[in-house]
């Protein structure tokens, strides 16, 4: 009996004291969903955030990441993480119109920006940092933005005026932005999946598309015979985001190990989208397979021309979104 006290008594000092032997803190498990191979600049980024956040929680959050839809797709997995089913998702700024957030359609705007660094300053600025905001009342907490990269056109033939795209069918994404851009431009917009254009162009459906560099050699569009218009038209980028109930229930000290990672994470990522960026289009004009075109600052200025009516056609909101952006792009850098 005397034996069983004393075993008792030492198990409730281990308790009380904290003794090494009790069992250790289960981490706070991030499942971070994405659409992408996991051999992308995104894929790779969540790979390394993955490593950074758990490094500097000291092993107390551990990050589980799902690449190429493994969990969820792009078009349930803002439910999925409204619902708390995964914690952290990086989807398009477009498809946060699903959520009557029209505000981040003015990142579809065609020359918005004429540089990295104009983009920049938006993104990681007050501005950028105001839209993440507009996420909380859907119970979303925004962290970044992750670019994909400045949109070109690819076609069946060379597009160097507006003239050039007359009855030319475009593929596009659903975006009542871009919809009027390409009718802008003379242009018969064409609404398909991402994953359908190489099929479509293949067959005829449409005669060309707009993407970034690196995501014409992802479709191999690159092995095809067509005409690459270095237009530099449009952005595409992506949000990194939480669950906000999730985000705002985590100790001060990891949120902040937390958004230290991604500030690391996504200077990298922007710096290795840039750069691939660079290399895929050397890469094209190596081959020689595709017929890259260069417009002239003349060309460029009538395509400008032509598609500021789409600026004019945008909603208020989008329109003094514009204004704000054009504000800050008048300020001389520093």
């Amino acid at each position: 009996m005397a034996s069983l006290v004393t075993l008792v008594v030492a198990l409730l000092a281990a308790v009380i004291s904290g003794d090494a032997s009790a069992e250790p803190e289960a981490p706070i498990i991030i499942k971070f969903s994405h659409v992408l191979d996991a051999d992308t600049t995104k894929g790779r980024a969540a790979e390394l955030f993955k490593e950074l956040a758990e490094a500097r929680t000291g092993g107390r959050v551990r990050v589980d990441v799902y690449p190429n839809d493994s969990l969820y797709g792009d078009k349930n997995e803002l439910e999925a993480l409204q619902l708390g089913a995964v914690q952290m998702i990086a989807p398009a700024l477009s498809n946060f119109r699903a959520l009557g957030l029209r505000e981040f359609e003015v990142f579809d705007l065609p020359y918005l920006f004429d540089s990295y660094a104009d983009l920049h300053d938006v993104t990681e600025g007050p501005m950028g940092a105001s839209l993440l905001r507009r996420l909380e009342a859907k119970g979303i907490h925004g962290l970044a933005y992750w670019d994909v990269g400045f949109k070109n056109m690819i076609a069946d033939r060379p597009l160097r005026t507006p003239a050039d795209f007359a009855g030319v069918r475009m593929r596009i994404k659903s975006s009542s932005m871009i919809d009027a851009q390409m009718r802008a431009l003379g242009a018969v917009p064409v609404t398909l999946p991402y994953s359908e254009t190489l099929r479509a162009l293949r067959t005829g459906l449409v005669d060309g598309t707009e993407n970034s560099v690196s995501s014409f050699v992802a479709q191999h569009m690159d092995r095809e015979h067509l005409y690459l218009t270095l237009s530099a038209h449009g952005y595409i980028g992506y949000a990194v985001v939480v669950n906000r109930r999730f985000w705002e229930r985590l100790p001060a000290d990891i949120r902040a190990a937390l958004e230290s990672a991604m500030r690391d994470v996504t200077r990298q990522h922007n710096a290795m989208v840039e750069a691939r960026e660079a290399e895929m289009l050397a890469a094209v004009k190596r081959a020689g397979r595709t017929t890259v075109i260069e417009l002239t600052p003349q060309q460029k200025a009538t395509w400008k021309r032509a598609l500021m009516q789409v600026h004019e056609g945008a909603d208020p909101i989008s329109r003094e979104l514009v204004r704000g952006i054009r504000a800050i792009q008048a300020v001389p850098a520093s």
